[in-house]
């Protein structure tokens, strides 16, 4: 059923609206949609590389607004909607473990999910529930959804299709790479200033109770 879900979206990059198609499914993404955009986006900039950051700009403002749809979710139907979309997209056991590392890391947190394959729709509907700050997560779901869908519009706009194939081949490990680097002294501090007060790790400790059942 997913293959399948997945091919009908693929189908939209060749639609006369393909545009709009585009920003559905990066709005949807952000919240409950199993299906990534990111082929979507590639392929619609490979059929028109002088579009591409045009294409670009679209998913990244539209996969924001999801995100605030997310963050609605789990902020004020949690119990009703959002526990039962967690549940259908296998997302259970993550999800204390995912509200933990929000509470702890804040906009680090939300801005590692929207820049790589951890899934961004767990991020924002924990961020509402935990009530993260709103303006927080509108910044780091900004710079991070730019981060992934831009560097895709400006790398097809400079080469054009013959990108394609580093693209697929690469852009996770250096998107991946680049925010572990940008992050990575912040949240290094942020361990080192809190372990002489605090000798535990609740995050940890999540992890290790959902790995134990």
């Amino acid at each position: 059923m997913l293959r399948k879900l997945y091919d009908w979206t693929m189908d939209k990059a060749a639609h006369r609206h393909a545009v709009w198609w585009l920003a559905f499914f990066c709005f949807v993404e952000a919240s409950f949609f199993p299906i990534p955009p990111h082929p979507l986006l590639g392929l619609m900039c490979l059929a028109e590389p002088k579009k591409a950051i045009r294409f670009a700009l679209v998913a990244t403002l539209a996969s924001v607004a999801g995100a605030l749809l997310g963050y609605a979710i789990g902020w004020g139907l949690y119990d009703t909607v959002g526990v039962r979309l967690i549940g259908a997209l296998g997302l259970t056991d993550s999800f204390p473990v995912a509200a933990c590392h929000l509470r702890k890391y804040d906009f680090e947190a939300i801005l590692i999910a929207g820049a790589t394959p951890v899934p961004f729709k767990l991020l924002t509907i924990t961020a509402g529930f935990v009530g993260m700050n709103l303006v927080s997560f509108v910044l780091s779901s900004l710079f991070a959804r730019a981060l992934i869908f831009v560097t895709v519009g400006v790398l097809f706009r400079v080469f054009g299709a013959p990108i394609k194939r580093v693209i697929d081949k690469y852009l996770g490990l250096v998107t991946t790479a680049f925010v572990v680097l940008l992050v990575g002294g912040v949240l290094v501090l942020t361990t080192l200033s809190g372990s002489s007060s605090d000798k535990s790790d609740p995050c940890a400790a999540a992890t290790t109770v959902n790995a134990g059942g």
